[in-house]
């Protein structure tokens, strides 16, 4: 049974009338290889910025460190972060890696580095935000890099391929 509705004038008013959207690009980094789980590895962010290399080395060495004292229970995981710049000083590190056959996982820190705080978990909610338009060009690709590996004969060759492709481009 299908229901309809009227009009949509009260519903999906969340833009706000003086938002501008930007476009950002999505650029593959160096993967961060752990001794039993590997995560392919993006930048983000709008086309006139970088994601700084002290940044990045921060960031690697505490998923790093999460993932070996357990914090971030990845371990045997294959997957994929998203390093996200989100305006001028937040980032936003996304972890993501494949479980349960076809599931996808999540964690998600950030850090501003304007207050010299390291990354920290981004508090969980009961509904809470999970990815926004731009991580979603990594994420659709990532998609369908898994859906490929799960129709394969999930080989080594076929991990091989997975960790292999990368989206590169603007979103």
């Amino acid at each position: 049974m299908t229901s309809t509705i009227g009009s949509l004038a009260s519903v999906g008013n969340v833009v706000d009338e003086d938002y501008h959207h930007v476009t950002k690009a999505i650029v593959p980094r160096p993967a961060l290889v752990l001794p039993d789980a590997y995560l392919k590895w993006y930048d983000l962010h709008r086309e006139d910025q970088r994601v700084d290399p002290d940044v990045d080395l921060k960031a690697r060495e505490f998923l790093r460190a999460e993932a070996a004292t357990g914090r971030l229970p990845i371990s045997g995981d294959l997957g994929f972060v998203i390093d996200h710049l989100s305006g001028e000083h937040i980032h936003l590190l996304l972890v993501f890696t494949w479980r349960s056959n076809n599931e996808m996982w999540e964690s998600v820190y950030y850090m501003d580095v304007r207050d010299g705080e390291p990354f920290r978990l981004l508090p969980q909610g009961t509904h809470r935000g999970a990815i926004c338009v731009w991580e979603f060009g990594a994420v659709a690709h990532e998609h369908l890099a898994w859906t490929r590996y799960l129709r394969s004969d999930r080989d080594e060759q076929a991990k091989r391929a997975y960790v292999e492709s990368q989206f590169t481009g603007l979103i």
